[in-house]
């Protein structure tokens, strides 16, 4: 079904198709057989760009458990919430 509704996307004239957590080698598969760039959150090495939520990568949000397919490269949320207490 995933590929049929790709292959429609792309026939209805889509420039890109997003594939957000979806197993790897399925979006190795739907990205060998479409012309158009597949773009992956969460879905493997083999699409043809990444998104990467910024939020997700500054740990803004230090409360919920990091994604396995977003590094958290700092823990900003905690500092953010006291620098606004101190401005309030």
């Amino acid at each position: 079904r995933l590929m049929m509704d790709a292959q429609a996307l792309e026939e209805a004239g889509a420039f890109a198709v997003v594939l957000e957590t979806i197993p790897a080698p399925v979006a190795r598969c739907v990205t060998e057989r479409l012309s158009i760039p597949t773009i992956g959150i969460g879905a493997g090495k083999y699409c043809d760009g990444q998104v990467q939520v910024w939020h997700d990568l500054l740990g803004i949000y230090d409360d919920r458990r990091p994604f396995k397919h977003a590094k958290r490269y700092a823990t900003l949320g905690a500092t953010i919430r006291e620098a606004l207490k101190e401005f309030a």
